[in-house]
């Protein structure tokens, strides 16, 4: 079948880009013909020039192309009526794409997977300005809460209404975990909850856990992702465990803020930032980790980098409400802790170097094996498309009726 793949991408890239890259090649290897489209501000170097669409991460500019981006809905029209898909799979919109862009698919059988909060939160992150998890629906709330201004959220009224709108006209909306599934579905959206797929350790892969306590934290450097917590949580532990050192890999707005943390703590001979790493070199910062830390702040809506670690047989130290609760079973493939409770993470990360908790620093080859059976792209693929199949026969049958 011919596949259109339409995704906003993060200057930042992350499990969502990466994602992504895995499903077109899964799809690929499938049988199908599949062109992939992205929008962003700062796109992939790998992606081919015909498959980049420009955005903007300027605040003005986005005022007005998070409503309607013209450059998107020209660019999505054309290659819908020159590719001619049998189907379509939206990976996010609302940063750069627009729900706009969506009417370029109009005529095309449409699923959209939602793999965050943007759709149903202003912030698209579902946190309070304490860092606190909010727990009601967007709305007039937003702006008594001191999450958006006042022109913010007189902006975002016909925004999201376009987002609303476009959702209840697409064939089928999926979700990464059931998290975010009852979320949308508290917001009004129905979605089907469709695990994804990880891409597999690469053929050079060796598990060669460091002689001395080593955390690795990837993904990108923003205020949702709780790094903060991760420094200030390591500097503790190493009162206990002088000699363990702590990798940050990624990217992000709080960069230089968190290297400055690193600096008035006094711990810079035991942090490294290692900046911002291709998808294939995942494999190298994971192959000597004792543990993946995942400080989340929000409640992750999936969690990739959890499901990458467990595949590679990696232990993850996950916070405990979101989407990593379904993919790390504490004590077993890793271990959860309160979302922001800097004491909880400080004794998770000192389990990990005493040795007390995993102390060969190796998941048991049963959990791995279980990991890389749910996670496998392939299976991923068959049940996305499968919906594709669906969604194409019942277009043709209502062609044949008429």
């Amino acid at each position: 079948m011919r596949v259109l793949l339409v995704t906003d991408w993060n200057s930042n890239a992350g499990g969502a880009e990466s994602y992504i890259m895995t499903l077109r090649d899964s799809l690929r290897a499938a049988g199908d013909e599949v062109r992939l489209l992205a929008c962003g501000a700062e796109l992939d170097h790998d992606l081919r020039p015909h498959e980049k669409i420009r955005g903007s991460d300027r605040a003005s500019a986005q005022a007005f192309l998070q409503i309607v981006n013209p450059f998107a809905v020209t660019r999505v029209r054309t290659v819908a009526r020159e590719f001619r898909p049998d189907v379509a799979f939206v990976s996010h919109f609302a940063y750069h794409l627009s729900p706009a862009a969506l009417s370029g698919l109009r005529n095309v059988p449409t699923v959209v997977g939602v793999m965050d909060y943007k759709c149903i939160c202003p912030l698209g992150t579902k946190l309070l300005p304490d860092n606190a998890l909010c727990a009601v629906r967007a709305g007039v709330v937003c702006r008594r809460n001191g999450c958006v201004s006042t022109p913010h959220w007189l902006r975002d009224r016909p925004r999201y209404a376009m987002i609303r709108s476009a959702l209840s006209r697409v064939d089928r909306v999926v979700s990464p975990s059931r998290w975010i599934q009852n979320e949308l579905e508290t917001a009004g959206v129905h979605a089907e909850h469709v695990p994804l797929g990880v891409r597999p350790a690469g053929s050079r892969f060796r598990r060669t856990p460091a002689t001395k306590p080593l955390f690795v934290y990837c993904g990108r450097l923003s205020r949702e992702k709780g790094v903060p917590l991760l420094i200030r949580a390591f500097a503790r532990t190493l009162y206990t465990v002088p000699d363990a050192q702590l990798r940050i890999v990624g990217d992000g707005p709080e960069r230089l803020d968190l290297e400055d943390l690193v600096d008035a703590l006094d711990i810079g001979d035991s942090v490294d930032f290692a900046g911002k790493v291709s998808h294939e070199n995942v494999d190298a910062e994971l192959a000597n980790a004792w543990a993946v830390v995942a400080p989340s702040l929000w409640a992750e809506p999936f969690g990739l980098i959890a499901l990458e670690a467990k595949v590679r047989g990696v232990p993850v130290i996950a916070s405990a409400v979101g989407g990593f609760a379904e993919l790390v079973e504490d004590k077993v493939s890793g271990l959860l802790f309160p979302n922001g409770d800097e004491r909880a993470l400080t004794d998770c990360l000192r389990a990990i170097a005493a040795r007390t908790s995993f102390p060969n620093q190796l998941l048991p080859p049963e959990v791995v094996e279980r990991a890389a059976e749910a996670g496998s792209p392939a299976r991923h693929a068959a049940r996305i498309r499968s919906i594709f199949t669906e969604l194409i026969t019942h277009k043709q049958v209502e062609l044949g009726a008429t």
